[in-house]
């Protein structure tokens, strides 16, 4: 295992460069120059050197990168032109909202997509099959932002049961915390959980079909045990691979949802960043966010062994 984590690790480390180049190269093709913004109305001739000296702007593009990447070395992800605050402490505010909302959303997922997956592969060509078929095209075809507005509408302003919009933290007040992201975790979980529920019935299918389940039902096993103990288990190994790319996703940022329920997490702010061509908050936004996805597919690489031992001999 530690040797599988190893090569994992090697291999993260071109990934995080060739991201780190993506990200500083296609930037500098968004319209628009940042110190002129900076600069103010008045547009000192004097004062867009000074900026432009100050954050290493006169300099070629490849030595920017360099710099860049020194810095981002030894931990520093630089500073907001807008605002002037570290990244990092910028990160460090939105980056627990996001992961509370991923959380969430992904409990409402694996709550109703892996059951779901589960009874339509058993009950194939039934109705509960239909049903889950039509719950799947149904949560992958409303769009989220419609949702978000419906939900807010009929739950927040008719029936006043959940804030409409807003995050407080779990530090200040647990329960509201949890209300308040119930409504934009269930927008989020509805629609991952359609995609969790096709591709765990697909996954079911192809183990269902397999010698050793019909064996198990040949030797008269409960059609409940041969499903659960026996198809489930080893249908989880894909399922397990679209729980990380999913739960990857929610940690680059919801940006629909977030603008819709008002919640200050990755997606609003990488998106004001961009609006606002705030260099190094999208830098580093994005440089995080491929950490994560590569943290995210390790401990889905880690889940493959223990789930199915034969891979700790390869």
């Amino acid at each position: 295992m530690l040797r599988i984590i190893a090569n994992r690790m090697l291999v993260a480390v071109p990934t995080l460069i060739l991201v780190s180049m993506l990200i500083f190269g296609l930037q500098k093709l968004l319209p628009g120059d940042p110190v002129m913004a900076m600069a103010g109305e008045d547009q000192d001739p004097q004062l867009i050197a000074t900026l432009r000296v100050k954050y290493h702007l006169d300099q070629p593009v490849p030595t920017q990168y360099a710099l860049w990447m020194r810095d981002v070395a030894h931990g520093d992800l630089g500073a907001s032109l807008r605002t002037e605050v570290p990244v990092r402490s910028l990160i460090a505010q939105k980056l627990p909202v996001t992961i509370q909302l991923a959380i969430m959303a992904m409990i409402l997922a694996i709550g109703i997509g892996i059951p779901a997956g589960v009874i339509s592969a058993a009950s194939r060509g039934g109705p509960l099959d239909y049903a889950a078929n039509i719950f799947a095209l149904s949560g992958m075809s409303i769009p989220n932002f419609w949702l978000g507005i419906m939900l807010i509408f009929i739950v927040s302003v008719r029936w006043h049961l959940l804030p409409s919009s807003g995050y407080v933290s779990p530090g200040e007040d647990f329960w509201l915390s949890i209300k308040t992201m119930l409504m934009p975790a269930f927008v989020l979980g509805a629609a991952l959980g359609a995609q969790l529920m096709r591709h765990t019935r697909s996954a079911m299918l192809g183990v269902l079909r397999t010698d050793y389940i019909r064996t198990a039902r040949a030797k008269g096993l409960l059609r409940g045990a041969v499903v659960v103990k026996h198809a489930f288990r080893n249908a989880l190994i894909p399922i397990v691979t679209v729980l990380a790319l999913l739960f990857g996703e929610l940690l680059a940022g919801a940006v629909l949802t977030e603008q819709v329920f008002t919640i200050p997490g990755f997606g609003k702010l990488v998106v004001d960043a961009v609006f606002n061509r705030d260099y190094p908050v999208v830098q580093g936004v994005v440089l995080v966010t491929a950490l994560a996805f590569i943290v995210v597919n390790l401990c889905a690489d880690v889940l493959y062994i223990l789930l199915n031992p034969r891979l700790r001999r390869s």
